[in-house]
């Protein structure tokens, strides 16, 4: 199943995809947000599938006829993870990490899908970062590598913004990381069991067409049950929270010539068996 959030008349609804074309509304079964769907577990699941087989009147809509909003607009936690693809470590001119470099992201840096991503002012080095991103659907503390399936909700795409003058101005990434609209993310959340694999995802970055980044989640050197456990050692995970894996190798910084975002540019996230995430990219007024 694909959960979205997506707005109606100003108010924002939680909803869950029937086909390519409609979406049905979760808050008929109840539901407030998606984050409060996702705390409710398999109960929460079983009435969403119900929904789907009945579609009631009113509960029913066209895709087309909404705006989808980031899956969870305002996330808890959005935990990011740097440095964790081999080739961009590289590229980075980095040490390869023996233990995974966190950093977060605040909720007002979340935008949805065709929202536009506003280069700020203060920055002349924004860059941009396709990520694969999971999603907590059980909470825990202390979780070991091999129940890592239990605890993961769904899979998202992130574009993990990034003004990179800011963000090297001290050894701490956040200032850089999290301008407001830095953080893209949707379409939607695909659940855990509709992909067999996570890790072998083909992640893609395109800008106007051009392909820019183009990996596979296979190459992910702390892969999702070493994540799981070693941020659940440090502090609580909690359903809805959003850890954003990484980017590969084809960042801006690091071409020659360096290529950073641009107003007018269009910057397509594709990964496969999750969908695509597209937002402009604007000047800030």
């Amino acid at each position: 199943m694909r959960f979205v959030t997506f707005e109606v008349e100003g108010k924002a609804r939680p909803g869950v995809l029937s086909g390519n074309d409609s979406v049905v509304d979760l808050s008929s079964a109840g539901f407030t947000s998606l984050l409060e769907f996702i705390a409710s577990g398999e109960q929460g699941r079983t009435k969403a599938r119900q929904l789907l087989e009945a579609a009631p009147e009113g509960a029913k809509r066209p895709l087309k006829s909404v705006r989808l909003l980031a899956p969870i607009p305002t996330p808890r936690k959005l935990i990011c993870v740097g440095l964790n693809y081999l080739d961009h470590a590289k590229e980075s001119g980095s040490e390869i990490p023996s233990v995974p470099t966190i950093f977060n992201k605040f909720a007002t840096a979340v935008i949805a899908p065709g929202a536009n991503i506003v280069l700020p002012k203060v920055s002349k080095a924004p860059d941009y970062e396709g990520e694969f991103a999971f999603v907590i659907g059980k909470g825990g503390r202390h979780i070991q590598p091999q129940d890592w399936a239990k605890h993961v909700f769904g899979y998202t795409i992130v574009n993990d913004v990034s003004a990179r003058d800011f963000q090297r101005a001290t050894t701490q990434w956040l200032m850089g990381k999290t301008f407001d609209t830095f953080a893209p993310m949707g379409p939607w959340i695909i659940t855990a069991d509709e992909i067999a694999d996570p890790h072998s995802l083909d992640v893609k970055t395109e800008i106007n067409g051009e392909l820019l980044q183009n990996s596979n989640t296979r190459e992910l050197i702390f892969k999702i049950p070493e994540l799981i456990s070693h941020l659940s050692s440090v502090f609580t995970l909690e359903p809805g929270d959003i850890v954003s894996t990484g980017t590969p190798a084809g960042v801006g910084f690091a071409r020659r010539p360096q290529r950073w975002l641009r107003p007018g540019d269009d910057v397509v996230i594709k990964i496969s068996e999750i969908g695509e995430l597209r937002n402009p990219v604007v000047a800030e007024t």
